[in-house]
């Protein structure tokens, strides 16, 4: 069982996809990080030995920022955007789509469910 980055990762995935588990890992970076260690993508993640789990968690936590320090930077990021009043932080504090997307259909994820403004009459 490989413990990387405070996450546990998957034993029956392979090593490529279970790194992406790490908040902050994609698959490209995945991709990097295997052939860095220089470690097949395909082996599975239950198979890899101490040594393959220690080199990978050795160039993890030198060159990538993941999990909380990621997810710190992050917040930190959209509050200075809200403290500045720019644009952009004005729509993080509206809760409104930020990239430009339309909001007079769709957007329901970052809106939230519709407030209907007619309630429906009970039937007497």
């Amino acid at each position: 069982m490989a413990r990387i980055a405070g996450v546990t990762l998957p034993p029956e995935k392979r090593i490529e996809i279970g790194l992406t588990y790490i908040f902050g890992i994609g698959r490209s970076k995945s991709n990097k990080i295997l052939q860095e260690a220089k470690i097949e993508k395909d082996k599975k993640v239950k198979n890899l030995s101490e040594d393959e789990v220690n080199r990978i968690r050795h160039i993890i936590e030198t060159r990538e920022k993941i999990e909380g320090d990621l997810r710190k930077e992050i917040t930190t990021n959209i509050k200075r955007l809200i403290d500045i009043g720019c644009y952009r932080g004005m729509r993080h504090k509206r809760k409104l789509p930020v990239r430009g997307q339309r909001t007079r259909t769709n957007a329901r994820t970052r809106k939230g469910p519709r407030g209907h403004t007619i309630k429906k009459l009970k039937a007497l």
